[in-house]
């Protein structure tokens, strides 16, 4: 089985932010992801990680929440210097923390402009933190309205116009469903270009277990070619507590 990280951001919200840490280590993950660390103190985050030999795996950029702002803004003509000051931001949070990735949204923009924009900034943030690695998501239309990487051929297409050795593809199996039907001949085309994976169940994002995609061949595929990255379960706990549906996991019994 792959290495599993949970997202804490999703998962495990019937508790407190810091004591999430606690209960993910206890289900038998080894690996976090936190998507708006901004909140917490730096210190207490690493205290929680060392304390559970857990490793952060991925943070957002743009800081902080984007509760009530546009989800990102890396492709928003006019706003370079916005995006700039808050990646710097981001950077220092994530060389804080020992992230292992930094999340680059694009944020809700169209049109060639947007593409150059886009492309612009991820030109910029790859040169002056080489030695972080960085991914851009292709998320669906449905969850995220006007978001502008909203398909995973763009996805490839810039990631070749970058060419930036420190920039991945983040590829999201629910995303992938919800924009291109077959999850598996998505991967089979871009897989080259991936640096990390996050499941959720299709099509509800729930758990990752049953619907019409094959959880089990998907990991044991993954363990058959090599793939030796972190595998994130980033979706919406169908129970009233994520340790009842952490059966699909296989690592321990659930309480």
């Amino acid at each position: 089985m792959p290495k599993f990280a949970a997202n804490l951001t999703m998962l495990f919200k019937e508790l407190p932010e810091l004591e999430r840490f606690d209960a993910a280590a206890e289900a038998g993950f080894e690996a976090v992801e936190v998507l708006f660390p901004y909140d917490m103190q730096a210190s207490d985050i690493l205290t929680s990680l060392s304390r559970n030999k857990l490793s952060l795996e991925l943070i957002n950029c743009p800081p902080p929440n984007y509760t009530g702002g546009p989800r990102g803004y890396a492709a928003i003509p006019g706003g370079e210097e916005r995006f700039r000051h808050d990646f710097k931001r981001t950077l220092r949070y994530a060389n804080a923390l020992g992230a292992r990735l930094v999340h680059i949204m694009a944020g809700p923009a169209q049109g060639p402009e947007a593409r150059e924009t886009f492309v612009a900034n991820l030109r910029w943030a790859s040169d002056i933190a080489q030695k972080q690695m960085l991914t851009i998501e292709p998320i669906n239309d449905s969850d995220m309205p006007g978001y502008f990487l909203n398909n995973f051929d763009l996805a490839a297409d810039i990631l070749d116009e970058v060419a930036a050795p420190n920039l991945a593809l983040q590829f999201d199996t629910y995303h992938a469903y919800r924009i291109h039907g077959d999850v598996k001949a998505c991967w089979d085309k871009h897989n080259h270009l991936v640096g990390h994976i996050q499941i959720g169940g299709i099509p509800d994002r729930h758990e990752p277990a049953g619907g019409p995609f094959d959880y089990p061949a998907f990991f044991k595929m993954l363990d058959e070619t090599g793939y030796d990255g972190v595998v994130s379960a980033e979706y919406f706990p169908s129970g009233k507590t994520t340790p009842s549906g952490l059966g699909w996991m296989g690592l321990r019994p659930v309480k």
